[in-house]
């Protein structure tokens, strides 16, 4: 399966199970196993590097299994083939995804008038409560 022009992930990486789908469906949901179940040996995979095997696994969240695998499960149509290519278009996006290298934050520091702005804010917020309370009496 070609993903970018780099990666193309080979077929031992994917194991694919077909059980019967949830939900509406009327008799086909009880005879037919439509739901496709896509399991990638990403932690094992040679095609990916380090650096979006980690990304990969920030992205897949629950997805991503203890022995390093991602389990994506689709039973969006009734179609076996359809969700089949659903969830191979899912998992090529996914991986697109995590060959993305994040922008680096660059820190900065808030300019003068913002502070000055914020604290204006925060006198007048103070001054706005101070007028609510009840006036002491003075001894």
């Amino acid at each position: 399966m070609r993903i970018t022009d780099e990666i193309t992930l080979q077929d031992w990486e994917l194991t694919e199970t077909f059980t019967r789908s949830q939900g509406p469906g009327g008799q086909n949901v009880n005879k037919v196993s439509s739901a496709v179940e896509l399991r990638f040996e990403a932690a094992r995979s040679p095609n990916l590097p380090d650096p979006v095997k980690a990304r990969l696994r920030r992205l897949a969240g629950r997805r991503w299994t203890q022995d390093g695998a991602l389990i994506l499960r689709v039973e969006e149509t009734r179609s076996q083939t359809r969700n089949r290519e659903i969830a191979r278009a899912r998992l090529a996006e996914l991986i697109v995804q995590a060959t993305k290298r994040p922008k680096p934050r660059i820190a900065t520091r808030p300019t003068l008038a913002s502070k000055r702005r914020r604290l204006d804010a925060k006198s007048h917020r103070a001054g706005i409560k101070a007028g609510r309370a009840e006036p002491r009496e003075d001894p």
